[in-house]
């Protein structure tokens, strides 16, 4: 869609405003709204001014204006404003330079896929992210100098098959048996339906939506792949969707790894593969029907894991999903159809068109931008400097005798480690100026300082479990 063809389609819709949307350094979407007589086609070119510093990991204050420039390809009537509005997703530049801003995490993803064509390799990266997250009917939290706690509700919970709720129905559903029953056990089929269907008004193309294992709402709302930065815009746009349906049906919406102890996580199992003038690349005759190429770039995500995880599991709640059971992918393995394994290689078909890999280890609280980037940069180096993965593992590695198991490489245990290992092995994201040093750095202060810190100096609701009789 050019500007030109935004424009009419204001007319045609009757637009009243347009929403301006960019991803911040974490990957919260953040917006403003302009009046629609204020969006001309200059404007897709010179940009809109904002204050840089306001937002989490960017500008200083003496350096904060910068620049929104509207991508018109993104356009798209929000669904859910009162005003017919038109949401457009933004580049971020600097308005003296007028360079992309170093910063913008999907300038990130950008350079990324351009850094894939500069390599000669593929001229295509697919990214496919299957997103899970909890729907839940009432949440509390909070910690301040003399509590700590957090309170979750879900009408379909195992916990409430005793409540009086005048009456109960029960068709509750019983820890880690939420994977696909039928209603009433899934009590959220309108719900998802409702969120399938607005995905497909905005143009996602969406392949199946499903109740997901964990009791308590979990859901997945499966869309097919997209080239990296369109499936990174499209995470965003899907994760608005969800919460803002879900908020329509007086309900709430979570894409936190870990909010139930006990039950199953949320994960984005993430599925990559590369293309060349229209031709799959990743399809052969290697094991499980994979190319030379795709098990180099399995060897590269293995390879890499440990430090990739400090950006595709960013977050502290990410390494309460990654222990062992719940069908975390704690082990740094590959196997086809083998779930217990970090990166698997689906077999529903035979064709080269659907081989790819899926890295089962990133979940939604992470910037898919950055993400998406990341995993792409670890299978460039993995292809370039022939990184074969060793042997598969399709043995479930749940049941693998301790002796053996001893052998196999885990994922980091905690965000501190996942960032000690990220500035240990970060080479691989510089190249082609894809991660700057500043972005790497400021993204490893962050956490330390704004998550970790924070999170080492409050006591936990647990310690008084464990130690108030001491």
């Amino acid at each position: 869609m050019k500007p030109r063809e935004v424009l009419a389609m204001c007319r045609e819709k009757e637009v009243k405003a347009i929403d301006l949307r960019f991803v911040d350094f974490l990957g919260s979407w953040q917006h403003y709204t302009i009046p629609v007589g204020k969006l001309e086609e200059d404007v897709f070119e010179d940009g809109l001014g904002f204050d840089g510093s306001s937002i989490r990991g960017w500008q200083a204050v003496n350096e904060s204006d910068m620049l929104l420039v509207p991508v018109p390809s993104t356009a798209v009537v929000d669904p859910f404003a009162v005003l017919p509005t038109l949401s457009m997703i933004c580049n971020v530049q600097d308005p003296i330079s007028r360079e992309d801003y170093s910063r913008d995490p999907r300038h990130v993803a950008r350079k990324a896929a351009n850094y894939l064509k500069s390599t000669g390799i593929a001229d295509t990266c697919f990214i496919g992210a299957e997103a899970e997250f909890f729907v839940f009917d009432d949440v509390r939290f909070d910690q301040n100098a003399h509590e700590g706690y957090f309170h979750l509700d879900s009408s379909e919970a195992e916990w409430n098959r005793g409540r009086d709720e005048k009456p109960n129905l029960g068709s509750k559903l019983r820890h880690k048996e939420g994977y696909f029953p039928c209603p009433p056990a899934d009590q959220l089929m309108d719900l998802r339906n409702d969120m399938m269907q607005t995905m497909i008004q905005c143009g996602i193309d969406v392949e199946a939506q499903h109740h997901e294992v964990a009791s308590a709402g979990q859901c997945e709302i499966d869309v097919h792949y997209q080239e990296l930065v369109k499936m990174a815009d499209q995470m965003c746009l899907y994760k608005y969707i969800v919460k803002n349906v879900a908020r329509r049906h007086g309900k709430t919406v979570t894409f936190m790894p870990k909010p139930i102890f006990g039950d199953n996580g949320s994960g984005m199992h993430t599925h990559i593969s590369l293309w060349k003038d229209a031709h799959p690349l990743f399809g052969g005759s290697g094991y499980a029907g994979l190319s030379e190429m795709a098990l180099y770039a399995l060897g590269g995500i293995l390879r890499h894991a440990p430090a990739l995880l400090a950006i595709t599991n960013p977050t502290t709640n990410s390494y309460k999903r990654l222990v062992a059971g719940y069908e975390a992918p704690v082990n740094l393995a590959y196997s086809q159809r083998n779930r217990s394994a970090s990166c698997r290689i689906p077999m529903y078909s035979a064709s080269p068109k659907t081989k790819r890999i899926e890295f089962r280890c990133p979940d939604p609280s992470c910037n898919p931008y950055l993400a998406f980037a990341a995993i792409l940069m670890a299978a460039i180096d993995g292809i370039q400097n022939k990184f074969h993965p060793g042997p598969p593992l399709d043995r479930d590695i749940y049941d693998l005798p301790p002796e053996e198991l001893a052998n196999v490489p885990k994922t980091p245990a905690s965000l501190e480690a996942a960032l000690e290992h990220l500035e240990q092995d970060r080479d691989f994201l510089l190249r082609g100026d894809v991660f700057t040093e500043d972005v790497l750095a400021t993204w490893i202060r962050f956490k330390r300082e704004q998550e970790i810190e924070p999170m080492r100096l409050r006591p936990h609701p647990y310690e008084f479990c464990l130690y108030y009789d001491a």
